[in-house]
Formats: structure tokens, C-alpha cells, sequence
């Protein structure tokens, strides 16, 4: 099989592509041939050796995919081969995972969908969760055209808030219209006077921020009282500093999390919520969106769309 190795902490073009024997199951594992992968930014962080937990090389990048079982080890129950599964695995051909960490997918569900949705909606939501968003409450969302941002404007909407979404250029503020969003604003300009404005100056209850840097500071400025900002990430590259005269002044809270955290220390918490989101998932009542398919050959040009700010919502290997 083919697969995608990351020998040295650098840049898309040191990838490699290399053959490597097939994998086989070991007991409670299965062996998935994948058909679509999912691209995150956090990859481009991990080639690079900047994410916050450095992989030992060489490794395999990638963490979300859809497949198809093609061998079952001893001790599997409840899977067998042909079933059309989400799972783990990274970008390669062929993934062995263990038995426990793979869902069938349900059967409206296709393969490109699937690997788009994992990462992004199981962040947004336990985002949401941590912002204790409640019906009726204003959502602002910032770099909303992106993975986990589409995805917090697809999540406010289904857990009944008014969201209002921030992007750049007006194809990715459609696309978050179409998605869901009340309002949207380019916010190439500031955005401050925009959301007081659409909350009769009062401001956002909890804003979902990826971005950090300037972003975040202009956050502080339109937030409503007792309202929460949630730190998702650092897209623009600078981590903002929260300056605590002005959370006491507005009786605001910032609230860090990470998925991987959830997962680690409450796992029990991080599979009700991927069983929920299983379930809108079959009800249609989640819309993952990629914007871009790229044959794994070229997993470059993947990653480099997503360092360009090309990508809306998800790109796929396939």
C-alpha cells in the first residue's frame, strides 16, 4: 500500500510517498481500506513539529478518515468485512484500528462526508458545551468559514442560538449563510460595531475564536456581560493575551479546551457526544462541507491549501 511519511519536522513538499506492506489485524482490531481523508489544520501544525503534542518520527499524518473493512481479527464482534465505517488512520491507503475506536457509518452517509465531519463537529460541540451556550443567546463565531468555525455555525443553530458568523470575501460568507448563520460580516474591517449593532449593543454571549491575535482582542470589546469566549486556536499565528481588567469589567470568562483533552481525561463524556453527533448525522441535522478533493498523491497541495486560507470547511484526500 501507499503512505504518506513524515521523516523530518518541515514543511508539505518534505513528504514522502512510500510503499509499505499491507497491514494486518492483530485480536480486536480491523484492517479498513480508506477511501477519503480528512485534511486539518492541525496537520500542517504537525508536519511542522509546531503542534502541542510533537509526534515521534517518522509518522504517518493524517487522523480522520472513512473506509471500508477489508479484514477482521479474532475476538471482532459486530463488524465484518464490506461494512462502511468511520475511523482513525492517517494518510495512507490502508489503516489497521482497533475494533472499539470504529462506527459504521449510516447508510446515507457517504465516505467523503464521513471523513469530513469527525474532528471538526466533535470540537465544536464540546466547544459549545464548555461555553454553556443556551437557547436563544448570540453565538459569534469567528473565522467561521473554516472547519471547526462551519461547524459551530452548523452546531449554534441546531442548539437553538442566533449566530452571528464572521469570514472573509463574500463566497465564504454565503457559504456560512447557507449553512445556517442569522448574520455575517466581513470582518477585513473590524467587526466591534457590527455585532453591537445586530445585539441592540449589548454583544455576543459566547464567541467561538480560532484565530486568536487581533481577533481575539476585538472580541473583548464586543462581548456581552457574563458572556464567555472560547479559545479554539491560533489560525492567525499570534496568541492573543487576555487582558483581565476587561473581563472583570464585563464579568466575562475565557475558556480554553482542546478535543484531545476531553478524550483523554473524560472519555465516557466524548462518546455520548460522538454518539450524538452520529445520530444528527444520520437525521441530516448536521451538514459537513468540504470545499476541496485532492488525490493522496498529491497531499502537498492539500496542505498547502489550507496554508493559503484556500480551504472552506474541510479539504479531502481521496
Amino acid at each position: 500500500m501507499k503512505a504518506v511519511i513524515c521523516n523530518a519536522y518541515g514543511t508539505p513538499d518534505d513528504l514522502l510517498i512510500e510503499e509499505r506492506p499491507s497491514p494486518s489485524p492483530a485480536d480486536g482490531e480491523v484492517t479498513i481500506a480508506l477511501r477519503a481523508r480528512g485534511v486539518s489544520y492541525t496537520d500542517v501544525l504537525r508536519i511542522a513539529g509546531k503542534y502541542q503534542v510533537k509526534d515521534e518520527l517518522p509518522f504517518i499524518p493524517g487522523g480522520e478518515a472513512s473506509g471500508e473493512i477489508m479484514e477482521v481479527g479474532a475476538g471482532v464482534e459486530g463488524l465484518a468485512v464490506g461494512d462502511r465505517v468511520l475511523c482513525g488512520g492517517g494518510f495512507a491507503e490502508e489503516t489497521v484500528q482497533p475494533a472499539d475506536q470504529v462506527i459504521r457509518l449510516p447508510a446515507h452517509v457517504d465516505f467523503k462526508t464521513a471523513a469530513a465531519f469527525r474532528s471538526n463537529y466533535t470540537t465544536a460541540y464540546y466547544g459549545l458545551q464548555r461555553g454553556r451556550l443556551q437557547a436563544g443567546e448570540t453565538l459569534l463565531v469567528q473565522g467561521a468559514a473554516g472547519g471547526v468555525g462551519l461547524a459551530a455555525v452548523d452546531m449554534g443553530k441546531l442548539l437553538g442560538a442566533r449566530v452571528i458568523a464572521t469570514a472573509r470575501n463574500a463566497q465564504r460568507l454565503q457559504i456560512c449563510a447557507d449553512r445556517g448563520a442569522d448574520h455575517v460580516i466581513d470582518y477585513s474591517d473590524g467587526f466591534r460595531e457590527q455585532v453591537k449593532e445586530l445585539t441592540g449593543g449589548r454583544g455576543a454571549d459566547v464567541i467561538y475564536d480560532p484565530v486568536g491575535g487581533d481577533v481575539f482582542d476585538e472580541s473583548m470589546r464586543c462581548i456581552a456581560p457574563y458572556g464567555r469566549i472560547l479559545i479554539i486556536g491560533f489560525t492567525s499565528g499570534r496568541p492573543a493575551l487576555a487582558k483581565t481588567n476587561h473581563l472583570l469589567v464585563k464579568d466575562a470568562e475565557v475558556i480554553g479546551f482542546t478535543i484531545g483533552a476531553l478524550s483523554r481525561h473524560d472519555p465516557a463524556w466524548a462518546e455520548r457526544n460522538l454518539q450524538h453527533l452520529i445520530g444528527w448525522l444520520a437525521a441530516g441535522r448536521i451538514r459537513p462541507y468540504y470545499s476541496h478533493e485532492v488525490a493522496l498523491a498529491h497531499v502537498a497541495d492539500a496542505l498547502k491549501l489550507i496554508e493559503e486560507r484556500k480551504v472552506i470547511g474541510k479539504a479531502l484526500l481521496i
